[in-house]
């Protein structure tokens, strides 16, 4: 593609992001000193690419996802974006409250851009500060994890015999002393060491333990999402009802939405995945913004936003890479 051709696909994505109308040759004859027919010309040229193409009968082109690609890798400007007051920042991602910081982000990623914001929770617990077993009855113990930020997290424990209240609080007090501060995965591999010189009664009830925190660790990957009823409110979207279903579904079933998020986790800075352009997004016309952010500058998890494909890239970018700056500030300020 030449310059002519590149100016051309910019100009007439732009147009119809502002517009949400197909773009005809006669609207983008006015915006550049060429003829109607030379414009048509570059258009079929553009369409034989597979980036534009003609909805039904009209005489307008619009985008196809391909050529949404094209233009979020080589034509767009990102535009600055002017940072909120920093005091009112570390009121609505506080340091000191990192659950809550998670879902004010969310929030913030909705309110900035009106569209769908969502964040890849950090997996709880796993690091706790200390742990306490409480009998509830004949062979159920309930399993108290309290993480470093405070949240507390319980889990009932099935065991094969009944244990009584001063074996549950020396386990608890040998378990706090010698690992408190760790992460489960690392308790689980210093017992390995360790569990034949406790009591085998004892080191089931340890090892009970381990696999809750771990299993909790494995599956609890939380996914935040602020601002889903906002996609009501784009024409492009709430005109289609089936895929308006299909879109609270993804919200509803949160799967794929994880294999995303953790998939971005894993790439450097701001990530566009284009539905129809790529295989992670399950529905066309809608496009995902992601960003890592992380504690100490090392990722714990992801951020995005979710909206239409027809949105304003340039202005919705900056958004996302700062909120996940943001963030990640706040948690490694608490950490610290």
């Amino acid at each position: 593609m030449d310059d002519r051709a590149n100016a051309l696909l910019k100009a007439l994505i732009e147009r119809y992001i502002a517009d949400g109308q197909p773009v005809g040759s006669r609207t983008l004859s006015k915006m550049f000193d060429l003829s109607p027919a030379t414009i048509r010309n570059v258009m079929a040229d553009l369409e034989e690419l597979g980036l534009i193409h003609s909805p039904h009968t009209s005489a307008g082109r619009v985008p196809t996802p391909r050529g949404y690609r094209m233009f979020v890798d080589r034509l767009l400007a990102v535009q600055r974006f002017e940072v909120l007051e920093p005091s009112r920042i570390r009121e609505m991602l506080p340091a000191s409250e990192p659950t809550r910081a998670v879902n004010a982000a969310a929030a913030l990623l909705s309110n900035l851009s009106q569209f769908a914001g969502v964040v890849l929770a950090p997996k709880r617990a796993q690091v706790f500060r200390q742990i306490e077993f409480i009998r509830l009855s004949d062979r159920r113990v309930l399993l108290i994890i309290v993480t470093p930020d405070g949240d507390v997290q319980n889990r009932i424990l099935f065991m094969p015999r009944d244990y009584q209240d001063q074996e549950l609080l020396e386990a608890s007090n040998f378990f706090n002393a010698h690992f408190g501060g760790m992460s489960f995965d690392q308790v689980r591999l210093t017992l390995a060491g360790e569990l034949s010189t406790l009591q085998a009664d004892i080191s089931r009830l340890m090892q009970a333990a381990v696999e809750a925190g771990t299993a909790q660790d494995d599956s609890d990957d939380t996914v935040v999402i602020s601002g889903e009823r906002k996609l009501l409110d784009i024409s492009d979207i709430a005109s289609d009802m089936d895929r308006l279903r299909r879109m609270f579904a993804l919200f509803e079933k949160k799967t794929e939405l994880l294999q995303l998020l953790d998939a971005s986790s894993r790439a450097q800075g701001v990530q566009i995945y284009i539905g129809g352009d790529s295989q992670l997004v399950p529905l066309e016309d809608v496009s995902v913004i992601t960003a890592p952010y992380g504690v100490d500058g090392k990722v714990v998890g992801t951020l995005g936003v979710i909206g239409p494909s027809r949105m304003a890239y340039e202005r919705v970018i900056p958004i996302v890479d700062i909120t996940a700056r943001l963030l990640s500030n706040a948690l490694s300020h608490h950490q610290s």
